[in-house]
């Protein structure tokens, strides 16, 4: 039988740790994923409205593998400068790429929708380069689920949305943990009731335990919010297997059905969804064939119970537009 990992997050990959800072009265936060050295990483993109950071140089034929961090911003376009205070911060540390007598710390990151979401956005400065530099320090192995970092403006089609996190330890020894900002045009339970869509995958009663329904809504209709016209899911997928940043690309790719698995719809015109992979090669592959597509095959499921995760966890707050898990 499958089981998670000793805390459930994807920091159960050992050197990788998660960094919150929030603003409860703007409703937005940033989240770093942080490595205690670089890690490889690499992106897909299968929304249609992305907003990021650095995202060209993870393709696999760019010269740097490796990056310092991940950041995961509220803000639309105003939230990528939270990098900005990640990097800051890690020059300051002697950390990033050595050029000479300097280092330039590689930071992608990339932005959610979350301006229209009760908080008031009237800032008088841009708030992300302070809520990037506060989450890197905040960075620790233990970090909280629902409305926090990232998460803490989120919302989907029926509920608040939040940040979430999962993780799996396989048969071959290896981690995979996901982190993930829940912030979708679709939504992550079933009609009206408080069962989700990754019921299938959930590992004992880690969202709840509601189960399936008896019966389905017309599947050719999901429910939306068309309104904002302005979402998007964004997330990360960790590893501690040894992997190419190729084999990074493929298992993004591949954990993207773990989106589609827990919201509906995902991937839409209106979503800017986007998956970040992380590899901290401490443990070989043993058969790098069998071994990535079960990687691949984890990606998705663990990122579908961390997107159940996140609307699970959600807290009320005042002003929110939608109403969260709890108060089904």
């Amino acid at each position: 039988m499958p089981k998670t990992g000793p805390l459930n997050l994807i920091t159960d990959v050992a050197g990788l740790r998660v960094g919150n800072a929030s603003d409860a009265q703007v409703k937005t936060g940033a989240t770093v994923l942080l490595g205690d050295a670089p890690f490889t990483a690499s992106v897909h993109v299968m929304g249609g409205a992305p907003g990021t950071r650095e995202t060209d140089l993870l393709a696999p034929d760019k010269t740097v593998e490796q990056v310092d961090a991940l950041v995961l911003s509220g803000g639309s376009a105003f939230g990528l400068d939270a990098a900005s205070g990640v990097a800051d911060a890690l020059r300051a540390q002697g950390r990033g790429f050595a050029v000479g007598d300097q280092h330039v710390p590689i930071v992608p990151s990339a932005i959610l929708f979350d301006l229209i979401n009760g908080g008031d956005k009237a800032w008088a400065e841009n708030p992300y380069k302070r809520l990037g530099a506060e989450a890197l320090e905040d960075a620790s192995e233990s970090f909280q689920l629902g409305r926090t970092g990232a998460g803490m403006g989120c919302t989907t089609a029926t509920l608040m949305g939040g940040l979430g996190s999962a993780s799996v330890v396989l048969p071959s020894g290896h981690t995979v943990g996901a982190l993930v900002a829940v912030n979708a045009l679709g939504s992550a339970t079933i009609g009206n009731s408080n069962q989700f869509w990754a019921a299938p995958f959930e590992l004992g009663s880690e969202f709840g335990g509601a189960g399936l329904p008896a019966s389905f809504p017309e599947p050719h209709m999901p429910p939306t919010k068309l309104a904002a016209h302005a979402n998007t899911t964004i997330g990360i997928i960790a590893t501690d297997a040894t992997l190419s940043q190729a084999q990074c690309t493929r298992m993004a790719t591949a954990a993207h059905d773990g989106y589609a698995r827990a919201l509906v719809p995902s991937h839409t015109p209106m979503d800017g969804d986007l998956i970040f992979a992380a590899s901290t090669g401490a443990l070989p592959l043993g058969n790098p064939i069998e071994d990535t597509l079960y990687l691949g095959h984890a990606a998705a499921t663990v990122m579908a119970r961390a997107i159940a995760r996140a609307v699970h966890a959600a807290t009320s707050m005042e002003n929110d537009p939608l109403p969260v898990w709890s108060a089904l």
